[in-house]
Formats: C-alpha cells, structure tokens, sequence
C-alpha cells in the first residue's frame, strides 16, 4: 500500500496543465489564472469625496464648531460621474457626494450632517465642526496603483478579486481549461433516487456527491448512467466514458470481490494501472491510471471513502489540471472535544465538526457506510496509526472546501 503522500505526489508528478482559454470576466468565478494579473489604473482614478457633503479647504474651518459655525459660499457643485469643480478660493464651498471628483485644491470634505442651510441665505452653508486636513477624502491610487500585481498566475479567481479586476476594467481573463470528466458509478444493488426500491437495493448517491465536488473546483462534468455489475457492461461504459473526457472517475468495483470488475474492465482497454491500494482509513481500495490522453480514478463505493479519497487525492489532480497552485485544503489546529484511539496501521480520517471556540469534535459513526456523520462534518482529522489521543488536546483539521 502507498502512503498518502507518496500517492498525491505520484498523480501531480504524471499530470500537466490542460492548456489555456480565454473567458469573459463574468464567467471566470472559481477557474484559475494562467498569467498574472498587473493593474493598469489607479485605484481610486482620482481624488474624491469618501461622503455626501462639502469640499473645502481645512484651513477655512479649522475653528468651526456647533456654538461658532463657519459659514462658507457653496459654489457649484459635483455629481459623482462627473468632472470635478474649479479651484477654490477662501471663503467658498462645493457640494460633493459619495464619489464625486473633488476641486484640484479642496483638502477636506465635510460631512452634511455637519452642515446647517439656512433658507433665508441663499448659497450660504453654515459648517458646525471642524475639519482637518484630507478628512473624508479618498486618494488617488491609495487602493491599487498602476502597475501593481493584483494575482499570480495559478490563483483560484474568489469574488473579491474579481470586483478588483472589474474596477481596474478588465473585462476578460486567461484561465486554465477546465477538466472534461466522467462521473459513473457501478453495483447491481444501485438505483436512481425517486425510483422505487426493491429488498436488497438503495439510492445511488456518489454521483451526486462527487459532482458537487468536482463543480467545487470548476469541471465540467457529465453524470452517467448506473453500471451493472458485469465486465463487458462495465468495458463498455468506460469505453464511452473515456471517448470525450479528460478525466474518468467511477465509484465502486475497485475491490477484490467476485463482482468488482472496474479494474479488469479497464486494463482490457488497455488502460495501465498506476497504483492501487492507499494506506488510508477509510479508503484503501483506490485506483489510478492512464487510458491513452485521459486519466482513470476508481473510487471505493463506501460514499465516505469516494468522499475522502476525492479530497485527498482527486481533487489536488483537478486543480493541477487547470494550472492552480494551491492544491491542498486548508488546514486549522484546535483542541479535541473528546478522544480519539485508532489501534489500525492506517491513517484514520475523521469525520467532525468544529465550533466557535476552535473545539474539534468528532461526529456520528465512523463508519464508511456512514453519511450522517459527513452531513455534519467541517472537515477530517487524520489520526496516526497507534494513537491514542486524549481529549482536550490539540489537533488539526483537514477543511472541507
């Protein structure tokens, strides 16, 4: 059996990128950048007021207060879109609002709410408080300047940086091609939910469970139809599964039981067979491969196990596929809610959730079978073969995305 480790370093090591594309800006949430991102613009473009108000000159107000306003002329004024007023003299105001373009000389913005107007003296605007230099003002580039470097090549694209790259005016991205994949899922007990069930069946759910997964980390992915347990049905599907995809994952058959014939299946297609078997709990029953172009996962049918080896294995080959560069998940430390012995020579990934206060507490059965415990779950410990942990001390949590 591999070690974890050896295994995701062995499938990163055999894949390369699956070329470039180039999307529209609204269509690159979640796909990865193929080339760094460097500002054009100034962010803010130019100076402007952080309020509705008044832009002034600090000095003229500096004394204003609610018992001894400062009362200024209000010369014109700026809606935000468009260009900002003349210069200001001594004396004078202009009216600004959130955004807007202030006078080339105003130094401070006072807020409205600081502000009095009395109806009698038209043009006149009493200031009540103060102002110091570049109050409420937003600088020119003081967000992102020209030139800047917004992301690197083999970022994931999160909504934060695209509202970046949208104010800066990019309006298209390159991006990694996204992966083309195969979801089946083999066993003659498997039946489409909403169907009715006889004794002895139940509802297939790993192909709902891994294309949400895969959709997680931006393929496109096709479901297929429930494959029986038979070599030559099972030769067939992948045939057709493997005729237009980049990528094939199957969930069941991958054992050694009478009725396992995924590995067969695909060696008679003269797929080669990498490796199987990871020293992994649960999900030791694990194949990888190659079918000319394309690339083979056999994930155990336990849904537990499709779930954690498409975590720990499949997906880090996903990402690497559209060119990212960050292919693990996000790992916390915490303090065990209760303990945890795992007497096995295997690596132990545990289902359980995570609190408030960083409390990591195993949840449910542990089971493969098990899904309640994965509906609860925020994420996986992996607990070393022998260990014997007591509750209360520290531990790390593998996230779920």
């Amino acid at each position: 059996m591999l070690e974890l480790e050896a295994a995701v370093e062995r499938i990163l090591s055999d894949i390369a990128p699956l070329g470039t594309e180039e999307v529209s800006l609204i269509q690159a949430a979640n796909r990865y950048l193929s080339e760094p991102i460097v500002s054009s613009q100034n962010l803010p473009a130019f100076d402007n007021s952080a309020m509705d108000g008044y832009a002034v000159l600090a000095a003229d107000v500096s004394t204003a207060s609610l018992e001894a306003p400062v009362e200024l002329r209000c010369v014109g004024e700026t809606p935000a879109g468009q260009p900002p007023g003349p210069p200001l003299q001594s004396g004078e105001c202009w009216r600004v609002f959130t955004g807007s373009p202030i006078p080339a000389n105003a130094d401070a913005v006072v807020m409205q709410e600081d502000v009095r107007i009395d109806s009698a003296k038209l043009g006149r605007v009493q200031v009540l408080d103060s102002a110091r230099p570049w109050d409420n003002v937003r600088f020119r580039g003081e967000d992102i300047k020209s030139g800047h470097r917004l992301a690197e090549a083999g970022t994931k694209i999160h909504f934060g940086l695209l509202a970046s790259f949208a104010a800066v005016g990019l309006n298209s991205l390159v991006v990694g091609r996204q992966p083309r994949l195969a979801l089946l899922a083999t066993g003659d007990e498997l039946v489409e939910p909403g169907a009715n069930l006889n004794v002895g069946q139940i509802y297939e759910s790993n192909r709902t469970m891994l294309k949400a997964m895969s959709d997680e980390v931006g393929c496109q992915t096709k479901v297929f139809p429930i494959v029986r347990d038979d070599l030559d049905v099972t030769r067939n599907a992948l045939a057709t599964a493997f005729a237009k995809s980049d990528v094939v994952i199957s969930s069941g058959g991958v054992s050694v039981g009478a009725h396992d014939h995924v590995k067969a299946a695909f060696e008679s297609l003269g797929g080669r067979l990498e490796f199987w078997k990871i020293a992994i709990r649960p999900g030791k029953p694990f194949v990888y491969g190659r079918l000319g172009k394309a690339y083979f996962f056999g994930l155990p049918g336990n849904p537990v196990s499709a779930a954690v080896t498409f975590l720990l294995l499949v997906r880090p080959a996903l990402i690497r596929f559209q060119g990212g560069a960050e292919t693990g998940l996000r790992r916390i430390q915490g303090r065990l809610a209760k303990a945890i012995r795992n007497p096995g020579n295997r690596r132990h990934f545990v289902r359980a959730a995570v609190d408030s206060d960083g409390c990591i507490d195993p949840v449910g059965m542990q089971g493969s079978h098990v899904l309640s415990g994965l509906g609860q779950a925020a994420g996986i410990i992996d607990v070393p073969p022998g260990a014997d942990w007591e509750s209360g001390r520290q531990a790390e949590i593998v996230l779920f995305p």
